[in-house]
């Protein structure tokens, strides 16, 4: 069998050529700071202070590069460290690194297994790694002990239903190349992959793309020698046994029953949002942010009014053109496509929200009083902060 470092020696994952930091900056969940700031600090981080992560199983560095860039941008004073089994992986994120002329952050190889040994971290990114570990709650319970108290971790972790027809190949691979080269395990299923039937699983899956994109996407995704998915319960499961806490989904609208049909009255949280992930069935990932689990913190709450609220993905002045004429607005995310409505004297404060004006200043400047303001920002809240649209945070630059 090809182990995981031997793979990812051979192909580094995701396949990123440095050059092109020249052109886009990746940018995603989790790992942006104002995500980080929102689900971690309420929304209320001082960055003014030093902030120190760690990011576990790196890669070829999407979630370092997006943290210290942004970070940099922002003239936070941080530290980041880089921690990964791969060093052809590890070349990649140092020469993106460099591209960008940015500093302050250090590179070592080796396992996240061993993350407590660099210290004690105030944020800890480890997306696309617990999956692939051996014994993923060793790796919660590693991560767990090189965090700082009050601190979080963003992950990334596989999802089951969204993945459908995978496991059964990556199984059937398994049997077929055994003691064959990664490269020749690669020409030989992409040649079998081609010839499936349109009917098979995995054919039939519209959510998966990887193997389109690149030779390390497609052995990432379907010859990988180390795999598992986690449902809502087993993540939840392998938290608690580690220390954890979920704090929240990046979108926990895609979780929510009760936006797909009625919850039977004394149905718990957890059981809730596993009828909701089997209902949806696309979902192929499961990215969120945790605490610890003795700690007391929880996500921003609009009743404060000094908090700072930020659009992403969706420009402030041509949503609150569409919500001005009264038009629904289209909402895709992992499979599940809806639309968002918002009452039409909800328009000046979208068109507000530009990343520096807090609450108070919003709606001084719509001169709506307490009551009024809260009523109609309950509304606009709900969704686009569910739906990963809104975050708060005060940190400007994004």
């Amino acid at each position: 069998m090809v182990s995981v470092q031997e793979q990812y020696e051979a192909y580094p994952y995701p396949e990123r050529d440095p050059a092109d930091e020249a052109k886009r900056l990746i940018t995603g969940s989790p790992s942006h700071p104002w995500e980080i700031d929102h689900f971690l600090f309420a929304g209320q981080r001082d960055w003014s202070q030093p902030f120190r992560a760690l990011v576990a199983g790196g890669g070829t560095g999407d979630g370092l590069v997006q943290l210290a860039q942004i970070l940099a941008v922002n003239a936070v004073p941080y530290e980041i460290t880089y921690l990964d089994m791969s060093k052809a992986s590890r070349a990649v994120a140092e020469a993106r690194i460099a591209a960008r002329g940015l500093e302050n952050v250090s590179f070592h190889t080796g396992s996240l297994l061993d993350a407590a040994d660099f210290g004690a971290f105030d944020y800890i990114d480890c997306c696309g790694v617990l999956h692939h570990l051996p014994d993923p709650a060793a790796g919660f319970a590693a991560l767990r002990a090189a965090l700082t108290p009050g601190g979080g971790l963003g992950f990334m972790v596989y999802a089951p239903h969204g993945r459908s027809g995978v496991y059964p190949l990556q199984e059937a691979f398994g049997a077929l190349f055994e003691g064959i080269s990664p490269q020749d395990r690669l020409a030989r299923a992409k040649e079998i992959v081609a010839a499936l039937p349109e009917g098979h699983p995995f054919a039939c899956n519209p959510n998966l793309a990887d193997h389109h994109a690149s030779d390390a996407g497609f052995y990432d995704l379907l010859l990988h020698g180390q795999d598992r998915a986690f449902d809502v319960p087993d993540l939840l499961e392998v938290m608690a046994e580690t220390g954890w806490r979920l704090q929240a989904f990046c979108t926990p609208a895609l979780y929510d029953l009760a936006r797909i049909t009625d919850r039977p009255e004394g149905m718990g949280d957890v059981a809730a949002m596993a009828v909701a992930e089997k209902l949806r069935g696309t979902l192929k990932m499961h990215v969120g942010y945790a605490v610890a689990a003795e700690s007391e913190q929880a996500p921003p709450k609009p009743s404060n009014r000094a908090l700072v609220p930020h659009l992403r993905g969706v420009q402030p002045r041509a949503l609150a053109q569409a919500v001005a004429q009264g038009k629904p607005i289209p909402m895709a995310h992992s499979g599940v496509q809806t639309k968002l409505r918002f009452p039409k004297d909800t328009e000046p404060l979208i068109a507000a929200i530009d990343g520096t004006q807090s609450l108070n200043q919003i709606a001084a400047a719509a001169r709506l009083d307490p009551l009024a303001f809260g009523a109609l920002w309950g509304k606009l809240h709900r969704d686009l902060v569910d739906w990963g649209l809104m975050l708060y945070s005060g940190l400007r630059k994004g």
